[in-house]
């Protein structure tokens, strides 16, 4: 199945001069979301994982999904102020500034091996705090997943040491 042909593009948002990848009308595809997600599950599942890791919020969809196919647990990282229980958190630089990320402290521990699964890599600031978060825990970063990525950005560039896979790749802006 043609994965690319279930995203919509979205001009000019969320603002003037982006072309925003609207992942919507693939996840309402029942085959094109269970072929995206078991595309990402089969990559990584010799990987001897112990959990994934699911970035607010689009990466909930897919790290919960990958972790359910696995049977492994899922481990949610979200903005300040949105988990109920003790954090840890981490605090990254973005282009224009600053943005922090938060998990509960006890959700990895150290040996644990973990996914970070995404669904867009652009120019990997959340990525890299969240690898930054996790590592932070003693816990291994054992693969990284993302449905598409955005190549002209070079976000993967900062990831060269970890096993980095992208079901769809965008060469333009």
């Amino acid at each position: 199945m043609d994965l690319a042909g279930l995203i919509r593009d979205v001009p000019n948002f969320p603002k003037e001069g982006i072309i925003f990848k609207d992942i919507t009308t693939l996840l309402s595809n029942g085959d094109g979301f269970k072929q995206a997600v078991d595309e990402l599950a089969d990559k990584f599942a010799s990987k001897g994982a112990t959990a994934v890791v699911g970035m607010e919020a689009r990466g909930f969809i897919f790290g919960a999904a990958v972790a359910y196919k696995l049977g492994i647990g899922f481990v949610p990282v979200r903005k300040p102020g949105k988990l109920p229980f003790k954090t840890t958190e981490v605090t990254y630089d973005l282009e224009y500034g600053t943005d922090t990320l938060c998990m509960h402290e006890d959700a990895l521990k150290a040996g644990d091996k973990v996914l970070l699964i995404d669904d867009l890599l652009a120019t990997g600031g959340t990525v890299g705090g969240t690898i930054q978060l996790v590592e932070k825990t003693g816990a291994e970063v054992a693969g990284i997943g993302f449905l598409i990525e955005l190549d002209f950005l070079h976000g993967r560039d900062k990831l060269q040491k970890y096993d980095v896979f992208s079901i769809l790749h965008v060469d333009g802006e």
